[in-house]
């Protein structure tokens, strides 16, 4: 895709300084712009690699003025970084906005879809599937019976959607993601084999979800698995069954959330963190990298650790810990005295 400055000047409510029918077909960073490129300049940081920059096209603040001779064009506006990201989002909309059924792809004859409708080669759409409008679904999308699908969803290239899940609008689902797998139930019997306790539920991800590459969610045993609306989870995350994560809450790859936890809204969880089944962890808790949460955790908290502490207390105790052969050094010299 090709945009002039001017254009772009348009999209943004920007004003132009320099050549406005100069084009550009890529994005770049400021310091490695090329000719034919767009860049934007919004941390001080990196005023003099404005100076020195190919990029055909520079956003910048309005307040900017060149101190030395430039030859990229500038498109001032209020904010860059804001100006840029929304950019981003018009580029990313328009580069996706493709329409049609491609060949070969199942469609059941049972299933509904809305206008604007994509669906890529070798999907398979089960039976009394509902899907809104302006859905994009890419190619080797599963998507099993009575499913329901909200207007605005991109479903990319992979993703499998077992029965009965329902997806909220405005929702992204990545490459490699499993929504309603089985959750993981098994009883022991008198032999100590184990067998499976059928899984019945499903997912539900509400209006406004975002769930990360190769992240598996599992449908409930009873009732639904729930992301509330405007939750956001990195790759590789997995959530058992029965699981609820309240409203904007947002998760860091590789953490594990057992089964029938609650976890409240505007939380922020990090890395590889594990968190057992059945507990209760309210709103607005930070949970850092590859801490061990193994309680229910009350508003506010801050946790570190495995098992997790407070914030502040694994602080004063890893002050202490590091200092344990100094410690034991002293012990052991004042028993000596004695």
């Amino acid at each position: 895709m090709i945009f002039t400055a001017s254009q772009i000047a348009g999209i943004l409510e920007g004003d132009v300084e320099g050549n406005p029918d100069v084009a550009v077909h890529k994005l770049s960073k400021i310091e490695e712009g090329e000719e034919g490129s767009l860049t934007f300049l919004a941390n001080p940081k990196y005023t003099s690699y404005i100076y020195t920059t190919k990029a055909s096209v520079t956003i910048v603040n309005r307040d900017f003025v060149p101190e030395h001779e430039i030859t990229t064009t500038l498109i001032k506006v209020d904010d860059a970084y804001n100006s840029f990201s929304k950019l981003l989002e018009y580029y990313n909309q328009v580069k996706n906005n493709k329409v049609g059924i491609e060949s070969p792809v199942f469609l059941s004859d049972t299933a509904e879809h809305g206008e604007d409708f994509y669906l890529g080669a070798f999907a398979y759409v089960g039976n009394n599937v509902k899907i809104g409008n302006n859905v994009k679904i890419y190619p080797n999308v599963y998507i099993g019976d009575n499913v329901e699908i909200d207007d605005n969803v991109v479903l990319f290239a992979g993703a499998k959607i077992y029965s009965e899940t329902i997806i909220g609008k405005n929702c992204v689902v990545h490459s490699g993601v499993i929504l309603g797998a089985d959750g993981f139930g098994f009883t022991p019997n008198e032999h100590n084999e184990y067998s499976k306790v059928p899984q019945t539920g499903n997912v539900i991800l509400e209006d406004n979800v975002e769930v990360g590459a190769g992240t598996t969610i599992d449908r409930a045993t009873l009732g639904s698995t729930i992301l509330r609306k405007g939750v956001k989870l990195d790759n590789q995350i997995q959530i058992a069954h029965n699981v609820e994560i309240g409203e904007h809450t947002v998760i860091a790859a590789q953490t594990g959330i057992a089964g029938s936890t609650k976890i409240g809204k505007y939380c922020q969880i990090g890395g590889q963190v594990g968190i057992v089944g059945h507990i209760t962890i309210g709103d607005y808790v930070k949970v850092q990298a590859q801490s061990g949460v193994g309680r229910n955790v009350d508003d506010n908290e801050t946790l570190q650790g495995s098992p997790a502490l407070s914030y502040g207390d694994f602080n004063k105790s890893y002050v202490h810990f590091k200092n344990l052969p100094k410690i034991i050094n002293r012990l052991e010299h004042i028993e000596k005295k004695d």
